[in-house]
């Protein structure tokens, strides 16, 4: 009978490379999806910008009727304020710091 004759050389060797190949498909595999989340993520940035310009431009286009045709006070400070107010929302929620507390004496979630 012939048989194949490996050493433990051989064999060490082997599954050496083994572990090489399989190390440098994971670190391309990671390398790719670092890659489509860094995509995404501008993707997204330029989706915000255009959706805040668009709603820029709407309350901009709301204000100036409303200032071009001035007639009931009201309506102008509505128009102006309630925008205002909406900002004033988002700026506080983005500059506010806040952390969460949790405690892990009990055992309970």
């Amino acid at each position: 009978m012939n048989g194949i004759n490996v050493t433990p050389t051989q064999i060490l060797a082997g599954v050496g490379v083994l572990l090489v190949l399989f190390w440098v498909w994971r670190s391309g595999a990671r390398r790719a999806k670092a890659a489509a989340e860094a995509t995404r993520s501008g993707a997204r940035l330029v989706s915000l910008v255009g959706r805040v310009l668009f709603n820029a431009g709407l309350i901009l286009a709301v204000q100036w009727v409303v200032i071009a045709h001035q007639g009931n006070r009201w309506l102008l400070l509505a128009v102006l304020g309630l925008p205002a107010l909406f900002a004033a929302y988002a700026l506080t929620r983005a500059l506010t710091v806040t952390t969460v507390d949790t405690s892990k004496r009990g055992g309970r979630r």
